[in-house]
């Protein structure tokens, strides 16, 4: 039993998957949520639809290349897309705070709106409550999203196998890197732009050349060394990444080194990770770099049968590093 929920719990690392197991598996406990995957697999007269909920806690709200309306439709339609499914329909509940300026939620909901007709979904369904000043932080959103997934393919992060390849479709760390300069609490000036965009054209793109895909996720909170993690402890293998592969903007890579942040940990909001048999590697790569959201994307590693449930990082250098969730948050309300 917990004593008590901190902010580590939320952030997506060590805490978030131990309050997860221990906690609400205990009582939600199903060979649907058992998967732990970006969205629920639903088998409904032959067809299977996939099912994904998000909290978006943002701040601030606004931010270079996005808002939390848009980062809430793209991290719906995100967690859709990496489940190979098209997204059909969106749910969206507004939590805002008494007070709370009119002309802001009027942006935020044409971004959000815009968004959706960009991926050709509707919003469908929603909510809106408001609670007094002084209780939350202006505006929450919660959205939900529903999917038809592709007939034939079969994804999730307990299907990567030895020798499988891993890809990153760009640089990584630009959404958390983002919303850090946005904050202004570092006197740090810079030209950052988070990444937040709409991931299922790209997959799309991608299940025109080939269904041989074991997993796809999108690196959200925790990064790309969190998302690989899960994969590895779901699939019970080992991952081996190369650093010098690893596409990292120069300027993400200046502010770590001036704040001591970890990249590797940084949140993405419109990359895609794609595990899938070495033969496959180069297809999808061709395909990747042809769209604007993969014009950057590189082969960083491998799926090895050594240290399974383990993420190994080959540095520059010729040795390796154990990258593994962290307890807590390098930086909380990123998403």
């Amino acid at each position: 039993m917990l004593d008590k929920i901190l902010l580590a719990h939320g952030a997506g690392g060590r805490a978030t998957h131990e309050l997860v197991r221990k906690f609400f598996l205990s009582f939600f406990s199903n060979e649907v949520l058992q998967a732990l995957d970006d969205a629920a697999v639903l088998n409904v007269d032959e067809r299977r639809l996939a099912f994904t909920i998000d909290a978006y806690v943002v701040d601030p709200l606004f931010f270079p290349g996005g808002d939390i309306g848009k980062l809430a439709l793209c991290g719906t339609v995100n967690d859709l897309s990496v489940m190979g499914a098209k997204p059909l329909g969106i749910g969206v509940a507004f939590i805002l705070e008494e007070g709370f300026p009119g002309e802001e939620l009027q942006k935020i909901t044409f971004s959000l709106s815009q968004m959706a007709k960009e991926v050709g979904v509707w919003v469908v369904t929603g909510d809106t409550k408001v609670v007094p000043k002084g209780t939350s932080h202006g505006l929450f959103l919660i959205t939900s999203g529903i999917g038809l997934i592709e007939e034939g393919l079969f994804l999730s992060g307990s299907r990567a196998r030895p020798k499988d390849v891993v890809i990153v479709s760009g640089p990584i760390g630009d959404h958390e890197a983002a919303v850090i300069l946005a904050r202004g609490e570092f006197a740090i000036e810079g030209d950052l732009k988070s990444d937040c965009a709409p991931l299922w054209d790209l997959v799309r793109s991608i299940l025109k050349v080939t269904k041989n895909i074991h997993v796809m996720r999108d690196p959200t909170r925790g990064g790309l060394a969190t998302t690989l993690w899960e994969i590895a402890q779901s699939s019970k293998v080992g991952i081996l990444i190369e650093e010098e592969s690893i596409p990292v903007r120069r300027e993400v890579l200046a502010l770590c080194e001036l704040l001591g942040f970890d990249p590797y940990y940084l949140a993405s909001e419109g990359r895609l990770v794609v595990i899938a048999p070495e033969e496959e590697g180069e297809r999808i790569l061709s395909v990747m770099r042809q769209h604007p959201l993969g014009k950057e994307a590189k082969i960083i590693g491998r799926v090895i049968e050594e240290n399974p449930g383990r993420v190994l990082l080959k540095t520059k250098i010729g040795g390796h590093r154990l990258l593994e969730p962290l307890m807590g948050s390098q930086f909380p309300r990123i998403c």
